[in-house]
């Protein structure tokens, strides 16, 4: 490992829970510990990752690896069945559970969204009926968060490409709101040792006006009694503690204190200026990086107001007699947009128009697919979804020939019908081939493709 900025070091040795003896060991060696988070909505068997060692206590379906395996080349990471996250990142689900009531239909919005880590785990958490506003300003990552909500199948989630600012026209709108922050990024030196040649006690104080400016420009949007929730991967005081300070007192939220047990050695902080509790995680305590996490209430009322909506394109009575034999029975409404039909819950249809009539949308629900001449050609959203129907027609691939769809090479395999068909492996669906007699064609979205040749770092062997 690069020899630690002294600067940084010196930083850190008033902040509480700072043992430099122990920090300067765990950093001595690279991360170790890889984890991962299964999608309860797949359940996928956790005996699937034969280098399983132990949950991640402060999340029910996080997991460490004792050993870490090529992602790219396990098909089940493809079909959306886990995301590789890191374990500290996942105290998010009790900041979630202890503040909010999940079982209500709620809003929330995760503005810093991209990858995805975040936005799948909020997924998961939330109930059916309430919706996630998944947003990245950067459009090229904004992609790859779509990308990821693919993948994890849910079909009450919106994919946005907007400005901090841009929520202003949203006042009042969201009952939650995440905001995992951009930062000098310490908390990852293990994992990213790029990140020590960047760091500079310089680069925390931008950070820190872009932190300030970002919950300036999304607080509004917060409803009365909502719920805030920073975070960022950074030690440093200013940009942990002290912005948790200037939220408080700028914007009169309440700091709330989130319940952890003792054995999870995660260190309760309290600044100093307005007594805000942090949730601070050292690499040298937990089995994970570096993490920084604080919650708040919005207790002042915002004026109410009225947001635009639009009647949105519903199906027609024959458009939907096409869909129906592929879909489970579900609460969703089917609207047509351009050519293509996607999904989405009915009971938040004037939510998704009335976003829609103030964001940039990048995605919303599900991607059904296109109704041309009275047959559906299915789009690859459909197939990794969770609304569709179990009876579909359907071939379970072996290990080597989900390699070759994955690669979207040409795969050799028997099939007994022609047309539309998915393709599965261990039984989870990976996307859709078309048989035409003489031809399989391999509909595996060409931007996702495996580029790699297989190696025997992979699950299987």
């Amino acid at each position: 490992m690069p020899v630690l900025p002294e600067h940084f070091l010196q930083s850190l040795k008033d902040t509480p829970g700072f043992d430099l003896h122990s920090f300067l060991q765990a950093h001595e060696v690279p991360q170790q510990t890889p984890s991962i988070r299964i999608n309860p909505a797949k359940q996928v068997d956790v005996s699937h990752f034969k280098s399983r060692a132990d949950s991640v206590p402060w999340s029910s379906h996080g997991y460490y690896l004792s050993g870490r395996p090529s992602y790219t080349f396990d098909p089940l990471f493809h079909a959306g069945c886990y995301y590789v996250q890191e374990a500290s990142s996942m105290f998010l689900e009790q900041a979630l559970k202890q503040t909010v009531d999940l079982t209500q239909s709620i809003k929330v919005l995760d503005l810093c969204a991209a990858p995805g880590g975040k936005s799948t785990h909020i997924q998961s958490l939330i109930s059916a009926d309430s919706i996630l506003v998944s947003n990245e300003v950067i459009k090229k990552r904004a992609g790859i968060l779509k990308q990821n909500i693919i993948k994890w199948g849910g079909n009450n989630v919106i994919v946005t490409n907007n400005y901090p600012q841009h929520f202003a026209r949203l006042q009042g709108f969201f009952d939650v709101i995440v905001v995992d922050a951009p930062c000098s990024g310490s908390g990852l030196f293990r994992k990213d040792t790029e990140a020590i040649n960047e760091w500079s006690p310089e680069n925390v104080q931008l950070c820190c006006g872009r932190q300030q400016r970002i919950l300036a420009d999304i607080i509004p949007s917060l409803s009365e009694g909502g719920i805030l929730i920073y975070s960022t991967c950074s030690y440093s005081i200013e940009e942990n503690e002290e912005i948790a300070d200037w939220i408080a007192k700028e914007f009169d939220l309440q700091s709330l204190q989130i319940k952890t047990e003792r054995g999870w050695d995660i260190v309760e902080t309290v600044s100093e200026k307005e007594h805000c509790f942090g949730y601070r995680f050292y690499p040298d305590k937990v089995k994970g990086e570096g993490f920084f996490l604080s919650c708040f209430r919005k207790i002042k009322p915002e004026p109410e107001k009225k947001y635009k909506s639009s009647k949105p394109g519903l199906l027609s009575i024959k458009e939907k007699a096409v869909i129906k034999p592929w879909i489970k029975n579900v609460d969703v409404d089917f609207i047509n947009h351009g050519n293509t039909v996607f999904a989405f819950p009915s009971s938040q249809i004037q939510l998704l128009t009335q976003v829609q009539s103030h964001l940039y949308l990048q995605y919303a629900g599900t991607t059904i697919g296109e109704i041309i001449r009275d047959k559906l050609i299915p789009d690859h959203a459909f197939a990794l979804s969770t609304i569709i129907a179990q009876n579909v027609s359907s071939i379970n691939l072996n290990f080597e020939q989900a390699i070759e769809y994955l690669q979207k090479k040409d795969v050799e395999i028997e099939v007994k019908l022609t047309g539309w068909q998915l393709v599965r492996y261990k039984d989870f669906n990976l996307g859709w081939i078309n048989a035409l007699g003489n031809r399989i064609n391999n509909y595996y979205p060409k931007e996702m493709r495996i580029l790699k040749q297989y190696n025997t770092g992979s699950f299987e062997k």
